[in-house]
């Protein structure tokens, strides 16, 4: 059975009871926690035989009468339970008309008298949320969050004539987070585990084992219920005190103090612990420092240096703004709607009237709270617009920031439109005219949803490798911006909007950002072109193409993540349900290679972020301008802070930090086996993060004799010099059988001379420059390498006289088994080709896997029978048969023995980025 109110499962059984001792039951109270106790009790197979709650307000009845009124209980609705101190008979009456056994007190405003509370033979508990006797009185979360308590938690006790004064019968705690809230600290425990704990309450007595424990006189404490006029913040204390004092007041009676002469109210409230942003100052009364107006909230500081952020505010007319637009709050327009948007109004109208069922019309004057909803109406109103409008999903704060119909709809129609995220990001370009059109290109760090320099202020250059002309200076990540990224992962994942986010929804965004990519896919290609040296026409079809193309396949993947129901054997008499859950990690760190840059990206984050987790993902240090366009694009598509964060710099700062950082639940890794070994090895030791890798490699292409030749060559150049080599699954070494050896690399030398090797952006050109100069050197000394060993080199094997880092596509013969060239990747435009005797299948093969990688490998031939024989023999992940470098994004990628293991695309790319939850229960 579901527990509604905390989406979590418990174990309540509604086909049989579950134990043998039952109790008839008054319930006192009201609230959606008093419903959620009442119905959970009934299921439990208790008997409540009245409930007694607050009378109608505005026509509307509590949700714990509703409950009861739906079930036929009985319901009664008393203003108050006594007159001037005394008991009114008619009241008392009626309650002992019920005949209850025990009194249960889930939440209660009422005063009720003690020949009530005492009645019943086993007297009546009393829920409260706090542990105690600390923090005694109505506002005991407030007050737990405003001293600062490091745990928090609730007591079931039994009532005396003190005010929460008698017996413990059972308490719970939790850790108080940094930056929890009421509504947090109320949602995440107090809420869902209260309800349990009432029914194991109830049981306890009924089972008489419940105990009595007198509360202790030491660490007592009693705190009345909080006024307006006494939350006035006092300036002069550190700012974990202020934000405490904040969060503390949230929402109700609200701290405040004086801007410009009027009462402004602080909600939001969280510890900065990056450094300060830059904002326009705010003079605040009473503060010796001014705030400052961010674009990320309000900046305040505490007398010991240290700094909090607010992010939104109310002023005396009860209008409540972000932050952020303190200094603009007036100039927002008003928006028309579009047809479809009309359609969307009209429904949320419709759910307006059905909460505020005391109000005739609902016009855009209409004021959601004035006209008596509560806090409950603001879940409901929330909830009900996700389930009738697709999805649509708004935040509590929402309804609060604009509580009239018509600018509620404003708000609502602003956020389908995406506005709102755009209004927030600020993009500092580096803009270039190139490709006859305007490139703009972010080039700082982006972390928690904002671009921003390296904390340390540093830069490094990124090269074009056409010409080695500086294309701009790029921020280098520090450890410190690493950290910062984490936390923003960490915090999205756990308190964000993301991990409440429903998987539909999480689903649209990512078909969002894919359509973004593709409306952008011109810009992005050139980008692509200039920091990486892909050939334009490649960069479009392949690194931009297959990475839209990848987004939009995880899209579909996000509400199609499912478990499995398990039959277990039964011990009996009882019956067992066992199901797995499939759960996302959490933060997972991604390092991706310089060869695709943004295609690489694409293969890891969308099956990451479809499955529901965060990322950090740290890029090529030589190819890092794509990923910071893609973050860009992702703030458009409306992806909430935190999620995606991007952090470009050194693979030996930045990317060991990350896998060694303890927040880090997951990291993906493509590049050199060298360096995959030592990200295994800090991953184990930190804190046994998982891990995939797709690592070097050595491909094998066999080419027998019975092939379609034209077609082998064709594709065999494919092979090794797509995208000038630069490619993970590059046919390292290619195996001729010796009848076609010399015809194949004739044609193959005659091919190459008709290669146009240029500008990457010259749509004619089929050869781009090497990535970056080093990568260039590394290639021209395995040529020398292959020389001094004896292999022939038949073409090429020089870099091109001209600006840049070209190099001549090469082709090596004559390659022994124990040659450099035969054991290790070229990762460049180098064909390595060796014979082998005609029909020596077997011995080809044993040839073919004699290496330490295995990533691809390929097969050219027309009989289909040692086709297959040969696919099954080769040892690495993926063999194509007849083709090569045909990749999809539905099929599963990755390698065997040291070309690392885990799989990119395909729905096996998802079980990398989740794990499994087994659930068992009894019923």
């Amino acid at each position: 059975m579901l527990l509604r109110g905390s989406q979590a499962l418990r174990r309540f059984s509604t086909g049989r009871v579950c134990f043998k001792n039952k109790l008839k039951l008054a319930l006192i109270g009201q609230s959606l926690f008093g419903q959620e106790v009442y119905s959970h009790l009934r299921k439990e197979g208790h008997r409540v035989v009245g409930v007694f709650t607050v009378p109608d307000k505005d026509g509307k009845a509590d949700p714990l009468a509703l409950a009861a009124e739906k079930d036929g209980t009985p319901v009664f609705k008393f203003p108050r339970w006594r007159v001037k101190g005394k008991t009114i008979k008619e009241v008392v009456e009626a309650y002992r008309s019920v005949g209850a056994e025990l009194n249960v007190l889930p939440f209660c405003t009422q005063f009720i008298p003690m020949d009530v509370i005492d009645s019943p033979r086993h007297g009546s508990i009393i829920y409260h949320p706090s542990i105690l006797p600390r923090h005694r009185g109505a506002s005991a979360i407030n007050w737990t969050l405003v001293m600062g308590d490091k745990k928090a938690g609730f007591s079931v006790f039994w009532a005396d004539d003190g005010l929460d004064t008698g017996p413990i019968l059972l308490q719970r705690s939790c850790d108080v987070e940094p930056n929890d809230t009421v509504d947090t600290l109320y949602n995440r425990f107090l809420f869902p585990e209260g309800i349990k704990a009432m029914v194991e309450a109830v049981q306890l007595i009924a089972d008489g084992k419940a105990p009595r424990i007198s509360q202790p006189k030491e660490g007592a404490t009693y705190e009345g219920i909080q006024k307006k006029e006494n939350a006035e913040i006092s300036w002069d204390q550190s700012a974990e005190v202020l934000h405490n004092w904040i969060r503390g007041h949230d929402k109700v009676p609200g701290a405040w103090t004086k801007i410009n002469g009027q009462m402004v109210t602080f909600y939001g409230s969280s510890l900065l612990k990056s450094s300060v942003p830059p904002g326009e100052p705010l003079e605040i009364q009473g503060a010796k420092k001014p705030g400052l107006v961010t674009k990320a909230g309000l900046v305040l500081f505490g007398n010991d240096g240290k700094a909090l952020m607010v992010r939104n505010l109310q002023f005396e007319d009860g209008k409540m703004i972000p932050a952020s637009q303190y200094f603009s709050a007036g100039e927002m327009s008003v928006v028309e709607l579009t047809a479809e948007e009309m359609k969307v109004a009209e429904t949320i109208k419709v759910i307006w009237a059905g909460i505020l069922s005391n109000v005739p019309m609902i016009e855009d004057s209409t004021d959601f709270f004035k006209s008596g909803a509560s806090s409950m109406d603001v879940v409901r109103l929330v909830e009900e617009i996700r389930q009738r409008c697709g999805g649509l999903q708004l935040q509590n704060e929402d309804v609060y920031m604009a509580t009239k119909f018509g600018d509620f709809i404003q708000k609502v129609v602003r956020k389908l439109r995406g506005e709102d995220q755009e209004a927030e990001l600020v993009v500092d370009y580096v803009s270039k005219e190139v490709n006859e059109m305007t490139i703009k290109m972010p080039y700082q760090c982006f972390i928690n949803g904002q671009f921003m320099d390296a904390d340390d202020g540093k830069t490094y250059d990124t090269i074009n490798p056409t010409d080695g002309s500086t294309i701009c200076k790029v921020s280098y990540a520090s450890l410190v911006d690493v950290d910062k990224a984490v936390a923003a992962a960490k915090d999205a994942f756990e308190n964000g909007e993301w991990g409440r986010m429903n998987a539909r929804e999480r689903g649209r965004l990512m078909y969002r950002l894919a359509d973004l990519l593709e409306e952008n896919q011109e810009e992005l290609a050139t980008i692509e072109a200039l920091d990486s040296g892909a050939v334009y026409t490649l960069a479009l079809k392949t690194h931009i193409g297959m990475s839209v193309q990848t987004f939009r396949y995880f899209a579909g993947w996000c509400d199609k993540i499912q478990g499995s129901t398990i039959p277990i054997n039964q011990a009996r008499p009882n019956r067992n349900l066992t199901f797995t859950k499939k759960e996302p990690i959490g933060v997972c760190a991604i390092i991706i290679p310089w060869n695709y840059p943004l295609m690489m990206l694409a293969w890891k984050s969308a099956a990451c972020l479809a499955a529901g987790n965060t990322l950090v993902l740290k890029p090529a240090q030589v190819t890092p301008l794509t990923a910071l366009k893609f973050a860009e694009l992702s703030v458009k598509a409306g992806f909430p802070k935190g999620v995606i964060n991007i952090i470009p710099g050194s693979g030996g700062i930045a990317g060991q930090h990350l896998s060694e950082h303890p927040d880090i639940r997951k990291l993906g890794f493509t590049g050199s086996t060298t360096i995959g070994k030592q990200i295994m090895k800090s991953c184990a030791v930190s804190n046994l993060k998982k891990v995939s890798l797709e690592l070097g490699g050595k491909s094998p292409l066999i080419i027998f004799n019975d092939c379609e030749l034209d077609k082998a060559v064709r594709m065999g150049m494919g092979a090794v010099f797509f995208n000038k080599g630069e490619n993970c699954i590059a046919a390292g070494r290619l195996f001729v059988e010796e009848s076609i050896h010399d015809e194949f690399v004739t044609k193959v030398v005659e091919e190459i001379k008709k290669m146009k090797i240029g500008d990457p952006l010259d749509r004619s050109t089929d050869h781009g420059p090497q990535n970056h100069k080093a990568h260039l050197e590394k290639l021209l000394q395995y040529c020398e390498a292959g020389v001094k060993e004896g292999a022939t080199l038949v073409y090429g094997g020089r870099q091109v006289q001209r600006p840049g880092f070209f190099m001549e596509p090469t082709v090596f013969t004559d390659v022994e088994d124990h040659m450099y060239l035969a054991k290790e990747e070229s990762f460049g435009p180098i064909m390595v080709i060796s014979k082998f005797p005609n029909g020596d299948i077997n011995g080809v093969l044993q040839r073919a896997n004699s290496t330490e990688y295995g990533l691809a490998s390929g097969v050219f031939t027309r009989d289909i029978n040692k086709a297959m024989y040969v696919s099954e023999k080769l040892e690495a992940g993926t063999v194509f048969i007849n083709t090569y470098n045909k990749t999809d994004v539905a099929a599963p990628f990755g390698g065997v023995k040291q070309s690392g293991f885990g799989k990119d695309l395909g729905e096996e790319a998802l079980n990398e980025y989740l794990k499994t939850k087994t659930v068992t229960l009894e019923y």
